[in-house]
C-alpha cells in the first residue's frame, strides 16, 4: 500500500512528518508513506528545506492521499495549475486532510455535507465554503478523513494504517512512537478518537 502526504511551500513540518513516521512504522506490515511534492525540494514555514520523495503525478498510484497543512493553502486552492494537479478519487482512494488540507477538499467538491475538524486559522476559511467545522481532532466518513491541530495528525496516519493493513500493525506503530511511560494511554486515546469519529447527526 502506498500512501502520498502531499506537501507544498509553507508546510507545517509537524503535519507532514508525524503521520508519515508514523505510517513507515508499519513498513513490515506493506505500506509505505511518502512526501509528495509539487516541485523537487519544498520549505516549510519555518524555514526547513526539504527533498520531495515523490512528485504530484504519484498521487493516481497512491492508495492513500494525505493532504498537508501550511501557510500558502489558501494560494494553493487560488493556483488553477497546482490545484488542478490534485486528481484525488474517493472511489478508490482513502483521501485525509490535516488542519488547512480541509480547505483544499471543500474546494475540490469532496466533503458534500460532511463536517470536518480543522486547526482554528483555518477554520473561518473553510467555513466560508460552507463547510461545517467540529470541535473535535478528528472526523471521518467512508473514504475520507480530518484531522485539526498538529498531533492530530498522530490520529491521520493511525486512521491510515489501520484502514490499509489493519489496526494491529497501527496500534503497533503508535505504540512505537508514544511517550514511554505512556505507551498504553496514548494508544488507547488515539483509537479511541478513531472509533468514536463516526458520521454525525446533522
Amino acid at each position: 500500500m502506498q500512501i502520498a502526504v502531499v506537501t507544498f511551500d509553507g508546510f507545517n513540518e509537524l503535519d507532514s512528518f508525524i503521520a508519515s513516521a508514523v505510517i513507515n512504522r508499519a513498513r513490515p506490515a506493506g505500506v509505505r508513506a511518502y512526501i509528495t511534492t509539487p516541485t523537487p525540494s519544498v520549505t516549510s514555514m519555518s524555514g526547513v528545506e526539504v527533498v520531495g520523495q515523490r512528485g504530484l503525478d504519484f498521487i493516481t498510484e497512491a492508495d492513500v492521499v494525505l493532504i498537508g497543512s501550511g501557510i500558502r493553502t489558501r494560494d494553493i486552492v487560488a493556483d488553477p495549475a497546482l490545484f488542478g494537479a490534485l486528481p484525488l478519487d474517493p472511489s478508490r482512494q482513502l483521501i485525509g486532510a490535516q488542519c488547512s488540507g480541509a480547505l483544499v477538499l471543500a474546494k475540490l467538491g469532496l466533503l458534500g455535507s460532511m463536517p470536518v475538524c480543522t486547526d482554528t486559522t483555518s477554520r473561518p476559511f473553510v467555513e466560508d465554503c460552507g463547510v461545517r467545522v467540529l470541535d473535535t481532532p478528528f472526523h471521518t466518513e467512508g473514504p475520507i478523513a480530518t484531522a485539526g491541530g498538529c498531533l492530530a495528525s498522530l490520529y491521520l496516519g493511525a486512521w491510515a494504517i489501520s484502514r490499509t493493513v489493519g489496526e494491529e500493525a497501527a496500534r503497533a506503530a503508535v505504540d512505537y512512537v508514544a511517550p514511554v511511560g505512556e505507551k498504553d494511554e496514548t494508544v488507547e486515546r488515539v483509537f479511541a478518537a478513531i472509533r468514536s469519529a463516526q458520521p454525525v447527526a446533522r
